[in-house]
């Protein structure tokens, strides 16, 4: 995964070639030109409209760091955030002014004083309704959808109390805690007739749907047989993105009293940064009065006998199996969608291949026993490649790895087959190699029927992509989206524009299946009846079917679906 800077300059330059001469004509041309109109890129290549007329008016369930970045990425022209709801005052505040922890932090989640232009909180405030809990939210007839950002366990019982209130969803990956959770949501959304749509953004990548392109239809891979992600993290015990700091801890006091001493003697030019730095610790600090009992979130004795109080459930609860799904249902879900797509690609549009097979293994080597979940994990799937049901033997070989302690190699997908191999990598970069010519730049020519094919020229030179793909912004320089601007945009414009056709990219049946894959390698990684092998069944992958690999009937009339 680990390229020289001139491979990647080189695959990236030629990024337009690769994807075929149509599409290249579209990036550099029409795309072009619907950045200088004002046009959204996503709409312009997916092909919904640019706008929605009358915005869908929306509720955020949760403004955490996920929720943060949706808030973000949202196009005011498709959605209008008219509430928000969480039971934490600090992200209640980050809601409205963004993070500003670090610059990259900010950028992600700017906030919606800056989204809108407002002036202050209380101006905010009186476009935004806030509240603690989310079923109060619901009650809100001005709410048409809502976007939900909550802890893992709880996708399903707010999708479903939305959705019987009235409200279409979309719901951050995964789409439930289990199985049986994603089928009664599905189920749900069927009875009530509300979308419900979850956030696998890599649906809406421009960058991932022409290497889509590139295996299926260009087919300038040839027959793929092997595919392998990663996602490795450099994160130790002490320096740990799954395990945020706690109001009023040592850290972050002492980070508060440093900026505010350098108020003190600030320059001018400093002087609001600090103040905003100040400010975000202060909100902060008030979660430390925060009753999370009351919500449902519980005290436990940890492995290592510590106390883990509600509280620390609720800050940290990706840490824990009740509240979180580990490293698959966060990391892996995304590049297994990944991989599913691209065998997709293989046998023809409008196809979901389901993997035959899982084998997984897992350990917690280097954290503490302050946590539950793993902190490596290795897995290998098989899918049935085309011809698969003629000869057994056709079969693409998924590989996944996810890793905390060395972020080395960092994350993206080698995708190989037999004419060629593409590499894609942190979801803004494209190489592409034919056969194994690693230190060759690749670029597409023409064959004497007019096909695109793989041509091998010398380093260095050729034609650089000349847009970028960031939902309603662009150009020569920018970053390629990451999907999460399209994937609201669209969402919003099915909502608007109801008709059988016009469905999420990621709808519940294709939303299940990614669960599914996730959730099952969990069953491989920790549940020693499974002995790490487990051969998928497809019962599991039908919403219709009573049939779960967690063993629990689905149920639409559970007690914690009631309002």
């Amino acid at each position: 995964m680990n390229l020289s800077e001139d491979q990647k300059r080189i695959g990236k330059d030629n990024f337009s070639d690769v994807i075929g001469m149509t599409r290249r004509d579209f990036l550099t041309g029409t795309l072009a030109a619907g950045v200088a109109s004002g046009a959204g890129l996503g709409s312009l290549y997916f092909g919904y409209g640019r706008s929605v007329g009358n915005p869908l008016r929306v509720g955020f369930l949760g403004t955490g760091d996920e929720g943060g970045v949706l808030l973000g990425a949202h196009t005011p022209d498709y959605l209008q955030v008219v509430a928000i709801a969480d039971i934490r005052p600090y992200n209640q505040f980050r809601a409205f002014h963004g993070d500003v922890s670090s610059p990259s932090a900010n950028t992600a989640r700017p906030g919606l004083l800056a989204k809108y232009k407002w002036a202050s909180e209380d101006q905010a405030r009186q476009n935004v309704k806030v509240f603690d809990r989310y079923e109060a939210l619901l009650e809100d007839p001005s709410v048409e959808a809502v976007v939900i950002a909550l802890p893992l366990h709880l996708h399903a019982e707010a999708s479903i109390k939305a959705m019987r209130a009235g409200k279409h969803v979309l719901t951050e990956k995964l789409m439930g805690h289990s199985i049986h959770e994603c089928k009664e949501m599905g189920r749900v959304s069927r009875e009530t007739g509300k979308i419900l749509a979850t956030g696998h953004q890599r649906h809406y990548s421009i960058l991932y749907d022409n290497a889509v392109h590139t295996i299926g239809q260009a087919k300038l891979l040839g027959d793929l047989h092997s595919i392998r992600a990663q996602w490795h993290r450099g994160n130790l015990p002490g320096k740990d993105s799954w395990k945020p700091p706690m109001p009023g801890d040592e850290g972050s006091l002492k980070k508060l009293a440093g900026w505010q001493k350098d108020l003190e003697n600030a320059k001018p030019a400093d002087i609001d940064g600090l103040q905003k730095k100040i400010a975000q610790i202060e909100a902060q600090l008030l979660d430390k009065d925060l009753d999370a009992a009351k919500f449902g979130y519980l005290q436990m004795t940890l492995p290592d006998g510590s106390t883990r109080l509600p509280l620390e459930e609720l800050i940290r609860w990706r840490l824990w199996n009740r509240t979180g799904g580990g490293l698959m249902a966060e990391l892996g879900s995304h590049q297994l969608d990944a991989a599913g797509i691209f065998v997709s690609a293989m046998h023809g549009a409008g196809k979901k291949v389901k993997p035959l097979t899982v084998t997984a293994v897992g350990n917690r080597s280097i954290f503490p026993a302050d946590r539950e979940i793993d902190d490596h994990v290795y897995c290998m799937y098989e899918y049935p490649a085309p011809g698969y049901e003629e000869d057994k033997n056709k079969k693409v070989v998924v590989t996944y790895s996810s890793i905390n302690g060395n972020g080395f190699g960092d994350y993206g997908e080698v995708v190989m087959g037999t004419k060629g191999t593409l590499v894609l990598e942190r979801e803004q970069e494209v190489m592409l190699y034919k056969d194994s010519a690693k230190d060759t730049r690749v670029t597409v020519a023409k064959a004497k029927d007019g096909a695109p094919t793989l041509d091998t020229t010398e380093s260095g030179g050729g034609y650089k992509a000349g847009a970028g793909a960031g939902g309603a912004a662009g150009g020569e320089g920018a970053p390629p989206s990451r999907g999460y601007t399209e994937e609201l945009e669209h969402w919003a414009w099915c909502i608007r524009n109801p008709d059988p056709e016009n469905q999420p990219r990621c709808k519940p049946e294709v939303a299940i299946a990614d669960a599914v894959i996730a959730l099952v390698s969990n069953i491989a990684l920790n549940d020693p009846a499974a002995k790490s092998r487990i051969e998928f069944k497809p019962e599991w992958f039908d919403i219709a079917s009573d049939e779960t690999p967690e063993g629990v009937v689905p149920d639409v009339n559970r007690d914690n679906y009631k309002s």
